[in-house]
């Protein structure tokens, strides 16, 4: 299906974290955090190109140690606490093209600090997407362990009201529709939305690719690492790159 059609993979790793410094470079099971995600980018083949977006001479070292490919340092105005990632791709997917003279048909975005995804995911929501033309991407997304429309709640004056308005008509747990959360474990789009006008990526026509939920873990602090350090050593989530990597 792919035969004709080429993907860009782009790992953003700003070196400036002040959640958890490092993040991106701080070992999983033994490899820095970012490598899982090269890794299994590499062994995509439906990936033709996987390249670091990173503003860090650090981070870009460890990239490339891994397969990873730094064809540009991100410019300093795109690398602040408050850069939304959106012109971040852009700017990646325009720098590349703009080098190599050539255009690519969908840009797929790997978060280093949600490294659960698997070939099969990237497989799986590139052939979904590219058989739904009416779609600019597609998200992943996982069913978390609590609805919230049915348990979630806020304060008013003191008083318990219902987040989902529409949640308190439900009498049971098992009535209530299906609720997804974003995991970013993946964003794949058409290349033709990055390139367009659009604000923000949420402004597009997106599907849905469901990951599940034990592998969507996403990594901001020591406590998540230690989680999928847990995940990852009882065999619960499987890397199968990990055996196989440099160190």
């Amino acid at each position: 299906m792919f035969a004709s059609e080429s993907v860009l993979a782009v790992l953003p790793a700003r070196g400036g974290s002040k959640g958890l410094p490092g993040k991106n470079i701080r070992p999983l099971a033994g490899i820095p955090l970012i490598g899982h995600s090269i890794l299994m980018a590499r062994s995509c083949t439906e990936i033709d190109r996987v390249v670091i977006s990173t503003d860090s001479l650090e981070i870009a070292e460890v990239a490339q140690r891994f397969g990873g490919d730094v064809p540009f340092m991100r410019p300093e105005e795109l690398a602040q606490d408050d850069t939304p990632i959106w012109p971040v791709l852009g700017h990646a997917l325009r720098t590349v093209e703009e080098t190599e003279r050539r255009s690519y048909d969908y840009l797929l975005l790997l978060d280093p600090t949600s490294p659960g995804r698997l070939p099969k995911d990237i497989a799986g929501a590139l052939s979904r997407l590219a058989a739904a033309r009416d779609a600019d991407g597609i998200v992943g997304v996982s069913q978390p362990p609590f609805n919230p429309m049915w348990t979630c709640v806020v304060e008013n004056d003191g008083w318990m009201m219902d987040l989902v308005a529409d949640g308190g008509r439900y009498t049971r747990r098992q009535d209530v529709p299906t609720v997804y959360r974003i995991n970013a474990t993946l964003y794949i789009w058409r290349t033709e939305y990055v390139r367009s006008n659009a604000r923000s990526w949420r402004d597009g026509r997106h599907l849905l690719y469901e990951v599940p939920e034990v592998r969507s873990v996403h990594i901001d602090s020591s406590e998540d690492f230690a989680h999928a350090e847990l995940l990852l050593q009882t065999g619960m989530v499987q890397f199968p790159w990990v055996n196989d990597a440099p160190r």
